[in-house]
């Protein structure tokens, strides 16, 4: 299985995603928004990310726990959801998630502000200094394993 296919399985089973339809077990097409519907006859499921949406939508704001209780989505997806940016915590909340780097509070997401400017000045001084792979091996004998400079090698082609 390649990395790719791992990472949908993966997500498949984190988020409890339905596959065959409760109703007739047809085959599900994903719609949008954690919601799923038959192929054969169009009965709709929701995935735990679809549950959580829609007890927000239907009781408005309220704590993971609660949602937690309610959906029976666990605790440390809901977490997960957050910090995807796809749910958020709102300003005012007793409780946040905290920054993966820092630990300072945040409403969803990984990492603060602060801390992914960081983190993306460290990648782009990490793609500056890329090396180039050779395009072949060089003959050991021929340059005795020594570095040389670019101008001396073009000066021996001439």
């Amino acid at each position: 299985m390649s990395c790719k296919e791992e990472k949908i399985v993966q997500k498949m089973f984190m988020e409890n995603v339905p596959i065959c339809c409760e109703v007739c077990g047809g085959k599900l097409k994903h719609i949008g928004d954690g919601i799923y519907k038959c192929q054969n006859c169009e009965h709709k499921e929701l995935d735990d990310f679809g549950k959580v949406k829609a007890f927000l939508r239907d009781n408005g704001m309220a704590a993971a726990y609660d949602i937690h209780l309610a959906t029976g989505v666990a605790m440390q997806e809901i977490e997960f959801f957050l910090k995807e940016g796809r749910l958020e915590i709102p300003e005012g909340s007793k409780f946040y998630i905290k920054c993966e780097k820092c630990g300072c509070a945040l409403r969803y997401g990984r990492y603060c502000n602060d801390c992914a400017l960081q983190l993306k000045l460290g990648l782009m001084d990490a793609f500056e200094s890329i090396g180039e792979k050779p395009k072949y091996t060089l003959n050991v004998k021929d340059k005795k394993g020594k570095m040389y400079t670019y101008e001396d090698e073009n000066k021996k082609d001439q």
